[in-house]
């Protein structure tokens, strides 16, 4: 905005500390104009300042010597945006206005409309200092010649150009991850809430008709664990059952440790057979019974006495709306055995809040894509029209249930159906474990893609394919981005928005969490390890992926896995049922 006379002279007002209104005034002039120390009174004062928002204050030399104003005090409240406050300017002179400054440059946002439009009613043009000196843009800034420093320039602005929208995509990113997990975190609790409703809503009578149901114990180098968890299955309180043990061409003895110690027992039918994997050894013991329903569990499982009849009620009891001739498969519910170190400690937590959790809610819509290998009860029929376990993915469990779902079944959830299962309990072991679950259920999910979004698989296809794309693989593949830009904004000012959304997200986990614990009478106070738990397990996990995609581009496959097992899952509190005949 010009007047062509004079220059004029910059006051930066500072609030008084001690004195409440009262803005302290101190203006060094320019130098060549400093000849004595000039006081203004407030009428004077008025006549000569401008105020701007955050106490900007502007002097009009108006052709005097002006020396240096200091320690002037303005007895009176500034309001930056107030129109009266800007009256001081006059015909004859200049005035310069700086951004105010700030995080987000609201108040000069805020000010500059009014500015302008006070000025202009008044008479007042604006203009470029280029137009005022009668010269061009190019004149005065022009461009950089294309020799020493040039290319360096460039390189500067570059980087600079890219870090702006690059942080702005990372922290539109963050804050967008941020919403889908609390909403996912408040949609899953809230469907686990509506099945433990319907579940206590209806109590299921005695089962009458014990049909025959076979177990099928899969094993491959499994010496420590097999004859205990046999023994422990040898205890159901359901009564009509037989064990088929597959060992599946094993590497240690156990084959010969299970073949001595059941030989004598009729109920127990111990195979081997050339290795060829999980699912191989699934079928081969599934063809091998005669039983209308299987149990599935793992080698280093052991059940609770009751779970068999717990999965089995689902299949022999009628349930109101629900035709148990279509209830496909059961799943059981896994926990931790061997809390032996905080590794384990971690596992419990997971399994309780995240993957039985979970289960809960998806079995409210029909959409469970896991019936654990550890404790899974089947309709052989359903398996059958499935098409049997296949060994063409790491996930036979989850790639089973899927097919069981597509071909129109019920996949139910029985949390009282108790399994208590060996969870890694060293780094190596783990990485070992999830490496096989991520790439398998990866298999499983490209496998069957296109039930994505396909309204025929009805939930399967619209929330729980989602599910697993987007919070399996997508979120999880960008946690290294997410966690460098929030520490880059920890320390470049930006620590209360992010702070703020992560409290957020910690609060509705750590809710959460609390609900699932006391779904399944946990102790709560074993939640004190969720917070680290929840931070490390993301690198593990996005470690763990990163393996599962290079193996995938690389076109590998991956045989059973093996893990180290320690023999440390507790007993059950069992009570004893005497062997039929």
């Amino acid at each position: 905005m010009s007047s062509p006379k004079n220059a004029s002279l910059q006051i930066r007002a500072v609030a008084s500390a001690d004195i409440p209104h009262l803005v302290s005034l101190n203006c060094a002039a320019y130098p060549d104009l400093i000849q004595d120390e000039v006081v203004w009174t407030e009428p004077q004062l008025r006549s000569h300042l401008v105020v701007f928002p955050e106490g900007q204050l502007v002097a009009e030399a108006e052709g005097r010597h002006v020396g240096a104003i200091s320690s002037l005090i303005l007895h009176r409240d500034i309001d930056p945006l107030a129109p009266h406050t800007w009256l001081g300017v006059t015909d004859n002179g200049y005035f310069v206005r700086h951004d105010a400054g700030g995080d987000t440059r609201k108040a000069t946002v805020e000010a500059l409309p009014k500015i302008i439009d006070y000025f202009q009613s008044r008479g007042y043009t604006f203009t470029t200092i280029a137009d005022l000196l009668q010269k061009k843009k190019e004149d005065l800034m022009p461009p950089v010649p294309k020799g020493s420093g040039y290319y360096l320039v460039e390189i500067n602005y570059g980087l600079a150009e890219f870090g702006y929208w690059m942080g702005h995509f990372l922290f539109s990113l963050f804050i967008i991850f941020i919403i889908l997990s609390i909403s996912r975190i408040v949609i899953m609790a809230w469907l686990a809430w509506k099945e433990v409703k319907k579940t206590k809503a209806f109590s299921f009578g005695a089962i009458t008709d014990f049909h025959a149901v076979s177990i099928i114990v899969p094993a491959y180098n499994e010496e420590v664990n097999a004859v205990a968890s046999l023994r422990n299955l040898l205890k159901t309180d359901y009564p009509n059952y037989d064990i088929i043990f597959v060992d599946d061409g094993s590497k240690d003895n156990t084959y010969e440790k299970v073949k001595a110690a059941f030989e004598h027992d009729a109920r127990v039918k111990v195979f081997t057979k050339p290795n060829g994997g999980k699912a191989s050894a699934l079928n081969f013991g599934i063809e091998h019974s005669n039983a209308q329903f299987v149990i599935c569990i793992d080698a280093d499982t052991k059940l609770k006495h009751d779970a068999v009849s717990q999965l089995m009620k689902h299949f022999l009891v009628s349930q109101p709306g629900v035709d148990k001739e279509m209830i496909g498969a059961v799943a059981g519910n896994v926990k931790v055995g061997n809390e032996v170190n905080m590794l384990t400690k971690w596992q419990t937590i997971e399994y309780i809040s995240s993957q039985n959790f979970d289960r809960k809610a998806f079995s409210y819509l029909n959409a469970i894509t896991v019936v654990p290998g550890a404790i899974g009860a089947f309709r052989k029929d359903a398996i059958e029209d499935a098409g049997g376990f296949t060994t063409d993915t790491l996930a036979e469990d989850c790639d089973l249930t899927i097919r069981i779902l597509r071909t129109g079944y019920i996949v139910a959830n029985e949390p009282n159906a108790i399994a208590l299962t060996e969870a890694p309990e060293s780094m190596r072991m783990f990485i070992k474990q999830r490496f096989r679950w991520s790439f398998g259920v990866m298999q499983t999910f490209w496998k069957h893609r296109d039930a994505l979004f396909n309204q025929k698989y009805r939930w399967l296809g619209w929330i729980a394919m989602p599910n697993i794309l987007i919070y399996q693989y997508i979120i999880p593949s960008v946690i290294p981005l997410a966690d460098l830009f929030m520490f880059i904004g920890l320390i470049t000012g930006n620590a209360e928005k992010i702070v703020l959304y992560y409290f957020l997200f910690i609060l509705v986990d750590l809710f959460v969490a609390i609900v699932a614990f006391r779904f399944e009478n946990e102790k709560i106070s074993r939640l004190i390890w969720l917070i680290p738990q929840r931070l490390i397990y993301r690198w593990l996990m996005w470690f763990v992926l990163y393996k599962a995609v290079r193996r995938a581009f690389k076109g590998e496959l991956q045989n059973w896995g093996v893990l180290k097992r320690t023999g440390h899952v507790k007993e059950l509190e069992v009570t004893m049922v005497k062997s039929p005949g």
